[in-house]
């Protein structure tokens, strides 16, 4: 009986990346840095549910592995104000 090894952090990170340029979410600011055994998942996204959706496949990728996410939601509307410089 073959044990089979479990698949590489950095042959995960790059598939989650894969899947965040191609499918729908598309968010291609967001990082993925396998570091040793962990994979980190930052940067900014475009709404909440651009994050959950990253979220979301980040588990479904990563998953057994440990992994930590620090994504940040910005927004994309012009300002509501005139910016005063000095």
């Amino acid at each position: 009986m073959t044990t089979r090894e479990p698949t590489p952090p950095e042959y995960r990170a790059q598939h989650l990346r894969d899947r965040l340029a191609h499918e729908d979410v598309a968010e291609l600011g967001v990082r993925v840095e396998p570091r040793g055994s962990t994979v980190i998942v930052w940067g900014p996204v475009s709404s909440p549910e651009c994050r959950e959706t990253v979220l979301r496949l980040a588990a479904e990728v990563l998953d057994p592995l440990v992994w930590h996410h620090d994504l940040t939601v910005v927004s994309t509307r012009p300002p509501d104000r005139e910016e005063d410089l000095p």
